[in-house]
């Protein structure tokens, strides 16, 4: 296909709609594995035909039910198939999904179904279910609880909740009656109609909601993410991530849409290290904690492993950075490196590949917040082409690595979007892939949108090849006392890319210099500790052990020798308790409310600066 019949397609196929797709898809696709779920330690196949059928008879039931045009329905639970049956049927009515995570609580839950005007709630089981309940009296605008597992509620005594089942039902008997209803539903979907709302993380207060259109969202994968990630029908990937989050949604719902691809639902979030070890994804995405997690633990594995191994581990890695390197500046490879890498990876490379569960993966992409370099190039040296991307919800894919591979850089701008720099740094987008407001919020949509740019709030800058670099979020830089300018995201990448250290926030706007808040990771040091005959009993009181202060001490200094001097960590404190979501201090998607942070533990921090 020539450049042109290829713009010409995607220009086709972007003028289209999510159930339109999901028509097409089936129409060509049939009886192909669509979807697997793991039911009683058995993946469960679900062909294309049953995915439309399900989609189908949920739809009808809901419209049996009244739902109308323009009305919205949240999703509450879960990845499971049922998730996305519900996603898709809400738009084939023109109705609007809204995505909650399956994490929050009920107050949480209830801020989002009151600001959404959620008419309908799906949720997965009886614990989101309770949720909902405890705070319908609150939410006038609620008709139904649809419940996907009612197990547990079959003796509740509430006029508001419906089994999904039951829902079905009613589809199945309206599509009797009016068997042509559902294609012609999905006939009248339009590009520009909102597909669904992705809330926003909440790190500045109370969560927005994004309004996706069909457009915004076809638009940004097939000129933002295809031309980076090539997908195609033979991929295979795992559902994991929480599918209300703009990326999961795109990979789980959206691009097999576009591509034909099968997705794997994970049974749930702690059995994920090994349904990717039994799937083995074509494709692995992930947010940088759960990277920054699997790098950490092979370096403590390889620790507590023979000495031969710690030195065939030590002696290879090398060796994959330097074929890494040529790989991905796309230069040929010497024929001895080449050879070298090979038997590394029959050695050393293949072993931690398959622990990993991606001996057969392709690409791995991180995305959603920044991450060290040092943590992608340990996946690149094992042979795995390692991307960062990078994204917003409200734009979907803004840059990413099309040609070359640069480390520390976020890729190249994506032909979905024009991008350019502000004079202050900050990164502006415009395009069809730009969302369409937040949702009854006119005020915030005033304060991103300025003479039609979209305000990303991140500073940026591109080199001489096009490649865009993030420095950090806007409101997260430090200016010192001394009017340094310092980006705390790198700083704390690097502390973080310890195997001891969990999260770090460095402080220091207005101050003679920089500190830190440090969480450690109990399971690592808590092994740590053991191996010294260390005693403790809970987090609280392996953070204040002496022996682990030193211990950290060493890792500080060993990421301070990678920074220039003003940006080296002068002083740190160890916080007394990990970081919870529950409490306001992480998001759903694990990254640190700074702000909340700072005031949490203003007395430590103040303890940091009082003398020296």
């Amino acid at each position: 296909m020539t450049r042109t019949e290829n713009a010409t397609q995607q220009t086709k196929t972007s003028n289209t709609t999510l159930p339109r797709l999901l028509l097409e898809k089936t129409q060509f696709l049939g009886d192909r594995v669509a979807m697997r779920e793991k039911y009683k330690g058995i993946w469960q196949e679900i062909s294309w035909n049953t995915y439309l059928e399900k989609v189908k008879f949920f739809a009808l039931g809901l419209n049996d039910l009244g739902m109308q045009p323009g009305e919205t329905g949240s999703i509450l639970g879960e990845n499971c198939p049922e998730w996305i049956y519900a996603d898709l049927a809400l738009q084939s009515l023109r109705c609007i999904s809204v995505g909650i995570y399956p994490t929050n609580s009920s107050e949480q839950a209830r801020y989002i179904l009151d600001h959404s005007q959620s008419r309908i709630v799906v949720v997965k089981d009886q614990e989101q279910a309770d949720k909902v309940l405890a705070v319908k009296d609150q939410l006038p605008l609620l008709r139904y609880i649809i419940a996907i597992d009612d197990k547990g509620l079959r003796h509740y005594q509430e006029e508001i909740l419906l089994s999904y089942t039951e829902v079905e039902a009613r589809g199945r008997k309206l599509h009797e009656r009016n068997p042509d209803l559902f294609v012609s539903m999905i006939e009248d979907t339009s590009p520009e109609d909102v597909a669904f709302i992705v809330y926003t993380s909440g790190t500045t207060g109370h969560p927005k909601g994004a309004m996706i259109t069909h457009r915004n969202h076809i638009h940004g994968i097939l000129l933002g993410m295809q031309p980076i990630l090539q997908f195609n029908e033979t991929d295979n990937l795992l559902s994991y991530l929480p599918l209300c989050h703009i990326l999961e949604r795109a990979l789980s719902m959206s691009m097999p849409l576009v591509f034909g691809y099968t997705i794997n639902f994970a049974e749930s979030i702690d059995t994920v290290t090994q349904n990717i070890q039994e799937i083995s994804p074509s494709l692995f995405a992930a947010v940088p904690r759960i990277l920054e997690k699997m790098h950490s633990n092979i370096y403590i594995k390889i620790q507590d492993t023979t000495w031969l191994k710690r030195l065939m581990f030590h002696f290879w890695l090398p060796v994959g950075r330097r074929a890494a390197h040529y790989r991905h500046e796309r230069r040929t490879m010497p024929l001895h490196v080449r050879l070298a890498y090979l038997l590394g990876y029959a050695f050393c490379f293949r072993s931690l590949r398959d622990k990993l569960g991606m001996v057969h993966t392709r690409c791995l992409m991180s995305g959603g917040a920044p991450i060290a370099p040092e943590v992608l190039d340990f996946y690149r040296s094992l042979g795995i082409y390692t991307v960062e991307m990078y994204a917003m919800t409200e734009c979907g894919a803004i840059s990413g690595p099309h040609a070359k591979v640069k480390t520390g850089s976020v890729g190249e701008p994506c032909a979905s979007l024009e991008c350019r720099l502000a004079e202050d740094g900050e990164i502006l987008v415009r395009g069809d892939a730009v969302f369409a407001g937040y949702w009854c919020d006119p005020d915030a949509t005033r304060e991103i949108m300025k003479e039609g740019w979209l305000h990303t709030g991140d500073i940026g800058r591109i080199d001489e090849d096009g490649h865009l670099y993030i420095v950090d979020r806007k409101k997260d830089i430090i200016i010192t006392s001394g009017g340094k300018n310092i980006s705390p995201s790198e700083i704390e990448n690097l502390i973080k890319c310890s195997p001891f250290v969990k999260e770090a926030v460095v402080i220091g706007d207005g101050k003679k210099f920089l500190s830190a808040l440090v969480q450690i990771d109990y399971e690592n040091v808590g092994n740590w500790a053991q191996k010294k005959k260390i005693a403790y009993t809970n987090y609280k009181s392996l953070a204040e052990n002496t022996e682990v202060n030193k211990l950290i001490q060493e890792e500080i200094e060993r990421a301070n020798d990678q920074l220039a001097r003003v940006e080296g960590i002068k002083k740190f404190v160890i916080i007394s308790k990990e970081l919870d979501q529950d409490e306001g201090e992480l998001t759903a998607t694990q990254k640190v409310k700074r702000k909340v942070i700072e005031q949490r533990f203003r007395d430590e921090i103040e303890a940091l600066y009082r003398s020296r």
